[in-house]
């Protein structure tokens, strides 16, 4: 299946993933989503630090997939498939906040 570049912005940096044409709209929406609930997140202002709102906000999407889940929502397979791309994204952003310390 034939790879293409696409860059994501989430809460302020730009991450470069490879994937499939079909892929790429889901993606950019569920990179907006994640970027939407970060921001979320930072502006109740409770949280500081990207890699804490990064967690706070894979925590409250993994909730929203595990309860569409048990309403007959999305597939179990769309739903891995989901979760792994914002491990992914996670992934990315803790590595550049690891390399800070």
């Amino acid at each position: 299946m034939p790879q293409e570049s696409l860059t994501l912005t989430i809460f302020g940096r730009d991450y470069r993933i490879a994937c499939s044409p079909e892929e790429r709209a889901d993606l950019i929406a569920c990179a907006r989503y994640v970027d939407a609930r970060m921001n979320d997140i930072r502006d109740t202002g409770k949280v500081m630090g990207a890699d804490r709102v990064a967690v706070m906000a894979a925590l409250q999407i993994a909730q929203e997939l595990f309860s569409a889940k048990a309403g007959g929502g999305a597939s179990l397979g769309e739903i891995k498939r989901r979760v792994k791309q914002l491990n992914d994204i996670a992934d990315e952003m803790l590595a550049t906040q690891e390399k800070l310390f």
